[in-house]
């Protein structure tokens, strides 16, 4: 195919949800031990004030990140690769990126620079919940020690999100998503070490300052070879990263950059939202941690299924918009969309079905305790909503990027930022406890909810007269999902009346959350037709004599 022809759409949908199969593969991989990371830290410090300092101190770094450049970073950097590589070819778009590379490593350098010399304030906010004034400056003291420790790594995110852009823009996956295991493998590393040598469930006036010093190390260390892993990938895949000059006389990098400052709302409201919501579950002994658990299956559900299809997606949108091809651009979003969907409305229901047993998975050790398990089993059923509510939402966003839209964008971050802390806020009128907890919990979804309905009519103005919705495939969507209900609610029902020892919990999710799968997956495949497709090719699979990987093509040859 030529650089100026328009695939079939048969061939553009077969592309695009391969290719987000490839990312769900490989984020699952990583997201596994995310949740295994998550659960190693409850396990190791307990639900204590000195959980809520570590967890949140430890974030700030990529918070920060997030601030000077975070989620747009790829929707503003991937598209310009995309055009550079259409018009100008490999070689200028590592020029491009090299330049680009220089201005955001000086950004991020300046990020770090700010996170030093602003620790002692930072450090105020995860510490304000405890209510003990000695405890608290001790806290204090502590919590800038580990961000002075965990500094670094903002350079090391911003090397990282620029390696994933530059494998992004090749349509190379595999590496980029696979990747943050060594992160949490690392950091999962540094906790058994921690265990081993010191008590659990210390306090913050009893954390030796070793122990601070072991968790910054193992810490930073464990995003510095996440970096090297990402930037390997993008060497491999043609486009090596490296740090460019004279950034500043180039028309093309100043673009990019402009388009980046102009995305500030949207890159600080993230991270601005997530430090708000830690430091209001932090008024709760061991809030923090326990917040960040639901959280992280949130995040688990929002990598396999939308950052999946947007990483997929995205070159083929920017392409579209960089020729003009509005039609192109319409199916390319409804694909996304519909692949979103798809991902995100059968794990939604699943999550709500086996919300219980998700959460003995991920409290574990002295934060494992009959009220903290009601607390994140309550979460993770809202959690399912929100996460369904930002796969949409996070679609259309990309999609208004890859027009070059930086305005909508501001004005959905800003929306789901105001929404998430009003709603946060009032929590604080609740309990000190799960009920406060919850609140936090439907502040997420009641931010992600504006942000969608908000990113929807702007999408739906920006493209008209192009449909926004395929209605036909998300009709048979959603008759896949009734298919799916009967094994799920059994399964529900099982966990609530008659199952309620752990190991069995975990052995029925598994089993009707798979029956559950199978019977969207079966239902889905025949309402769209592709039953006849799929045994054709487990017919050329099973094949006497055929490699098992091989399938016959059209012209009669063997295509592996």
């Amino acid at each position: 195919m030529t650089a100026g022809e328009t695939p079939a759409p048969g061939a553009r949908r077969r592309t695009t949800a391969r290719s987000s199969l490839t990312v769900s593969v490989w984020t699952m991989v990583s997201r596994i031990t995310g949740l295994a990371r998550v659960a190693v830290i409850g396990a190791v410090l307990g639900p204590t004030y000195f959980s809520n300092v570590f967890v949140q101190a430890n974030q700030v770094p990529n918070w920060i990140f997030t601030a000077t450049a975070g989620p747009v970073l790829a929707l503003v950097l991937v598209p310009a690769l995309v055009r550079s590589l259409v018009s100008a070819g490999p070689q200028a778009s590592i020029e491009l990126l090299a330049r680009v590379t220089g201005y955001l490593i000086t950004r991020a350098s300046l990020g770090t620079a700010l996170l030093v010399l602003a620790s002692p304030l930072i450090a105020l906010a995860p510490t304000f919940g405890i209510p003990d004034q000695a405890s608290r400056a001790q806290a204090w003291w502590l919590t800038i020690l580990v961000l002075l420790f965990v500094a670094p790594q903002v350079v090391g995110y911003m090397l990282i999100n620029i390696g994933v852009a530059a494998q992004q823009a090749r349509s190379r996956y595999a590496i980029a998503a696979a990747a943050p295991a060594i992160e949490n493998i690392g950091l999962i590393a540094t906790m058994s070490v921690v265990a081993l040598l010191y008590q659990p469930d210390l306090e913050v006036a009893g954390v030796p300052l070793s122990m601070v010093v072991l968790l910054g190390l193992g810490s930073t260390a464990s995003v510095v070879f996440h970096a090297a892993v990402q930037l390997y990938g993008a060497h491999r895949c043609g486009m090596p990263v490296r740090v460019g000059r004279r950034w500043q006389a180039d028309d093309a990098v100043n673009e990019i950059t402009h388009r980046l400052r102009r995305s500030l709302v949207v890159a600080v409201s993230p991270s601005a939202s997530m430090f708000a919501m830690l430091a209001l579950a932090g008024t709760v002994p061991g809030g923090s941690a326990v917040f960040q658990a639901g959280m992280s299956v949130y995040f688990v559900l929002n990598a396999l299924g939308v950052k999946s299809v947007n990483a997929a997606a995205l070159p083929g949108m920017s392409a579209a918009n960089e020729r003009h091809d509005t039609a192109r651009f319409g199916a390319a979003w409804r694909e996304a969309l519909c692949l979103g969907v798809t991902a995100s409305l059968p794990a939604a229901c699943l999550l709500i079905a086996f919300a219980e047993p998700t959460a003995s998975v991920l409290i574990q050790g002295h934060l494992r305790t009959p009220e903290i398990m009601r607390w994140v089993t309550a979460a993770l059923s809202v959690f399912a909503f929100a996460q369904l509510a930002n796969a949409v939402g996070e679609i259309g966003r990309q999609a208004l990027f890859a027009r070059l839209d930086v305005r909508g964008p501001r004005r959905v971050s800003f929306v789901n930022l105001v929404v998430r802390l009003g709603v946060g806020l009032a929590s604080l009128a609740l309990p000190a406890g799960g009920d406060r907890l919850l609140g936090l919990s439907c502040a997420v979804l009641a931010g992600e909810a504006a942000g969608a309905m908000l990113t929807l009519w702007l999408l739906h103005r920006a493209i008209r007269p192009q449909q926004l919705f395929d209605t036909a495939r998300l009709g048979r969507i959603a008759l896949a999902v009734v298919a799916m209900l009967p094994a799920a609610g059994l399964g529900y029902w099982l966990v609530q009346a008659r199952v309620h020892e752990r190991f069995p919990q975990l052995l029925v999710a598994a089993g009707l959350g798979a029956v559950s799968a199978v019977c969207f997956g079966f239902t889905l495949a025949a309402l769209s037709g592709q039953l006849p497709v799929i045994r054709a090719r487990l017919r050329a699979k099973l094949r006497v004599g055929e490699p098992v990987c091989a399938v016959p093509s059209s012209r009669g040859k063997t295509a592996s």
